[in-house]
């Protein structure tokens, strides 16, 4: 009984854990920019980051309504700025709730 009871409690705690990691507000600087029009990376158009990771650039794809937005500025040129928000990734990309944007 009691290894169940611990068992239960570490896989709360591992729950608690990664729900509390992936909450965590980041801030993404690099440029901002249309996934169709720019990168040629989807058939629709959609806002997305391109910011570092580590060593390596990523695309981080905007909320949809951050993508609403904010696409018009930036669809037929993309600019430099600052993104802050939740990432989360879902269907292997990398997704921003965003909750600004600055732009350079």
């Amino acid at each position: 009984m009691k290894l169940w009871s611990m068992l239960a409690a570490a896989t709360l705690l591992f729950a608690f854990t990664t729900a509390q990691a992936e909450d965590k507000e980041v801030t993404l600087k690099g440029t901002i920019t249309c996934a169709k029009c720019d990168l040629k990376k989807e058939a629709k158009c959609a806002t997305v980051i391109v910011a570092k990771e580590g060593e390596k650039e990523a695309v981080f794809y905007f909320d949809t309504d951050s993508d609403k937005k904010h696409h018009k500025a930036i669809c037929t040129e993309a600019k430099k700025g600052t993104v802050k928000g939740t990432v989360s990734e879902k269907d292997g990309k990398k997704w921003i709730k965003v909750t600004d944007v600055k732009f350079d």
